[in-house]
């Protein structure tokens, strides 16, 4: 095993306690998780994918999917921390690390196999972004003045290297009016909240303290990036619909409506 799938699953959530036991249309956040994991892993004998917790129900009900389970220290705050916890917990370390969020079940399809394509191609770092058209950044914009802090745009170099990511919408845009005329895409990128690291990538992130402009923007991944630890952006297709985290109860509310509709993109377990 050289590449360690990670689902972080902590019990502790304010919004929504319990949030990985939660029903979603029938199945579980974590059971809809793993399924979309392991649909994306396939049959690669190199990858292993396991559940980090620290809730004894979380962890025997990843196991009921058939889903390796690791305990990890409830004082653990973050999802990256826990991947790295959980690395550190296998028998030998892994070279790369993904951690994939387990209240984001619905991910782009391929997005985690572009990851790993871009680890094993010598990314310290990599993560999703989806191109936006001109309908979905007026949505995006629109969504932002009822939300403002949620949906993470990125800057990115012509190479994919991740130049900056920001809360607000980046890059600000001269002559729209000509772009929209002209292409029908814009040049914004949205963020998709997945990431692979390589295990030195990932044990240096943890072992510095949140700096200054992630607290500012509440955006983790600028710590890599004022570390000087190169994030290169995978380019990936938008998933059949939103793929915003389960964070609340009108977003369970939400997703159902759109597996109603859609219907439900959920392979099975």
């Amino acid at each position: 095993m050289s590449l360690l799938v990670v689902i972080p699953a902590r019990a502790g959530s304010s919004r929504l306690p319990r949030k990985p036991l939660r029903l979603i249309a029938g199945r579980t956040l974590l059971h809809r998780t793993i399924a979309m994991a392991r649909a994306a892993i396939g049959v690669r004998a190199d990858v292993a994918l396991t559940v980090a917790t620290d809730d004894d129900a979380i962890a025997d009900h990843a196991r009921a999917a058939g889903c390796d389970a690791v305990m990890t220290d409830s004082a653990i705050a973050t999802g990256s921390g826990r991947a790295l916890a959980a690395a550190q917990a296998q028998p030998s370390p892994p070279r790369f690390i993904v951690n994939l969020q387990g209240d984001s079940p619905f991910q782009p399809e391929g997005a985690l196999g572009a990851v790993i394509a871009a680890l094993q191609g010598g990314a310290p770092v990599a993560t999703p972004v989806i191109a936006l058209d001109w309908p979905a950044l007026d949505a995006l914009r629109e969504h932002k003045t009822r939300s403002p802090f949620s949906g993470t745009t990125c800057a990115r170099a012509p190479d994919g290297r991740a130049l900056w990511f920001s809360k607000t919408i980046i890059p600000a845009i001269r002559n729209e009016d000509k772009l929209r005329e002209t292409d029908p895409w814009s040049p914004v990128w949205r963020h998709v909240g997945l990431y692979g690291y390589t295990l030195d990538a990932l044990e240096r992130f943890e072992a510095c303290p949140p700096t200054v402009l992630e607290n500012l923007e509440g955006l983790e991944q600028l710590r890599l990036l004022e570390l000087g630890i190169p994030v290169m952006t995978v380019a990936v297709d938008p998933p059949r619909f939103d793929s915003s985290g389960i964070d609340t109860e009108a977003d369970i509310s939400r997703v159902e409506a759109l597996i109603a509709v859609y219907g439900d993109p959920t392979p099975p377990l």
